[in-house]
């Protein structure tokens, strides 16, 4: 499951350069490193515009300890059961779609010492994620939707892996179009390992 994505060096500068496509910036506090429950950028649409801005990467909530009568925190990354009862009232929801920009994301090795393969989409120096966002206590936070692994990936991570949007398609999720129309895996031949 990808706990691990990046952007290089003034990649989130390029959003910026969407200049027909996004109208605010507020991103200054994203990593460009990003890591569960830390700042990453996301672009929304706010009443007709769209917004980029940071938030916490992960749905924070409660779930059943290991021993009975306990429980443990947790925090969601990654929503691959769209019927969840956790998910289901938002996504389908356009004002809580948005967009995760990338450049490369991480999956961990099968084996042993877990090192991680990097994954980028070629010729784009960002890409998107299909995310949702919402608000909590804590403050806004974001996960993205996954898919089965396409033949580049499942042979590092066999179970899923991020859904990766088409530009094309961009505004299409943000509108709030069926959100399994969107769960195709990314086309093996337009994406390289990097590491």
């Amino acid at each position: 499951m990808c706990n691990h994505y990046r952007n290089i060096p003034g990649a989130l500068k390029t959003i910026e350069s969407w200049a027909d496509y996004v109208s605010h910036f507020r991103i200054d506090d994203a990593a460009e490193d990003v890591w569960p429950k830390k700042q990453g950028a996301i672009v929304r649409e706010v009443a007709g515009e769209k917004v980029a801005e940071t938030m916490h990467w992960g749905f924070p909530w409660t779930g059943k300890g290991k021993r009975p009568g306990t429980t443990k925190k947790m925090n969601t990354t990654n929503v691959r059961n769209l019927q969840s009862p956790l998910y289901r009232n938002i996504i389908g929801k356009a004002e809580n779609r948005c967009l995760v920009p990338f450049h490369q994301f991480a999956e961990p090795k099968p084996r042993a010492g877990r090192e991680e393969v990097w994954f980028t989409v070629n010729e784009q120096p960002v890409s998107c994620f299909a995310g949702i966002w919402r608000k909590q206590e804590e403050g806004n936070c974001y996960a993205f939707l996954t898919c089965d692994p396409n033949p580049l990936v499942k042979p590092i991570h066999p179970k899923a892996m991020p859904v990766i949007l088409q530009p094309e398609d961009y505004d299409r999720w943000l509108s709030g179009d069926n959100a399994e129309g969107f769960r195709e895996p990314f086309p093996s031949q337009l994406m390289s390992v990097v590491g």
